[in-house]
């Protein structure tokens, strides 16, 4: 296994749970690398550190999400980059990524990977038609958990949007990958638990190009529930926690000629932590896949995720 990498010289920027589930996934493949942990209170470019950083042809940047644009900076040139989303947190920091050219970045999205978003990619083999309407809750305790307090996730300063910009942001780019947004409405950020400055509740509003409306609802401060509902014009696909079924057609009569549920047509039992687990492990292949060949990425996929991400600042 380790042969077909040998060419390539990995390293790794951060220290957080992103970095403990990448490099699991590198150590299962094989795949050696280099760690750059930045020291919490001193720069983030230590300098005879980040010399042996720069030795590596391959670079994943998994640091706090307002360092991304720094890192990007100093290390693209003549590398791939994997880069963790959201590119950026900030307007000015999104303005000055555009100026960067290279076709060998890619942004991690994984949620492009899950088993709702293979589904949806199938609506037209289940015929579902055109989509009306969709809710997407999701939440977890994080800010109940001790070490919320200490986090750059509840740091104003380091995480302007607090969960708005960690968690919707994949929901909001999984409806523009599939179903292209034309406008984002201002969403409505709360900090519920009152840890921190940031925020760990938000609400937006979405208008995909065909006039579809959704809802995208995402807080730190509850239990862990999932609830993913897409209403289309024949159809009903939705995911409640660890069940996503298919249904449809729109007309279903009983015997009296009333309107009843749609019938199934698939359903899929989905283990939440290994769909996640299993969706990063799948975006991780992608980014190893054309590093391997030295295939460059497709300038749509750059644009996309540059996109989702305009559109949470």
């Amino acid at each position: 296994m380790q042969q077909m990498w040998r060419n390539l010289r990995i390293g790794i920027v951060g220290q957080g749970s992103q970095y403990n589930r990448i490099s699991k996934i590198l150590k299962i493949k094989g795949i050696k690398f280099t760690t750059y942990k930045p020291p919490r209170n001193k720069s983030y470019f230590d300098k005879e550190e980040f010399k042996e950083l720069k030795k590596n042809n391959v670079i994943f940047i998994l640091s706090p999400n307002d360092t991304h644009l720094k890192y990007i900076k100093l290390l693209h040139a003549n590398r791939f980059i994997f880069c963790e989303k959201p590119p950026v947190n900030k307007l000015y920091d999104l303005k000055e990524l555009k100026k960067i050219k290279n076709n060998k970045i890619y942004f991690n999205y994984n949620f492009r990977f899950s088993k709702i978003s293979q589904i949806l990619e199938k609506r037209d083999q289940y015929k579902v038609g055109k989509l009306i309407y969709a809710n997407l809750i999701t939440s977890h305790g994080l800010a109940l958990k001790a070490e919320y307090k200490n986090s750059w996730r509840s740091n104003l300063k380091k995480s302007p949007k607090g969960v708005y910009e960690v968690i919707s942001i994949h929901w909001i780019d999984l409806i523009n990958f599939h179903f292209n947004i034309n406008i984002i409405k201002k969403p409505k950020l709360l900090n519920h638990s009152g840890i921190g400055n940031s925020f760990d509740t938000s609400l937006v509003e979405i208008i995909t190009s065909d006039s579809s409306l959704v809802n995208v609802f995402s807080t730190y401060n509850s239990a862990y529930s999932k609830r993913l509902f897409f209403l289309f014009e024949n159809g009903i696909i939705e995911q409640y926690d660890n069940i996503v079924s298919v249904r449809g057609p729109a007309i279903n009569l009983d015997k009296r000629g009333f309107f009843k549920k749609p019938k199934l047509i698939e359903s899929y039992k989905v283990d939440e932590n290994n769909d996640y687990n299993i969706s990063l492990e799948k975006s991780v292949t992608f980014f190893l896949s054309k590093v391997k060949k030295k295939e460059f990425f497709n300038k749509k996929l750059f644009d996309c995720a540059l996109k989702s991400n305009s559109l949470i600042l």
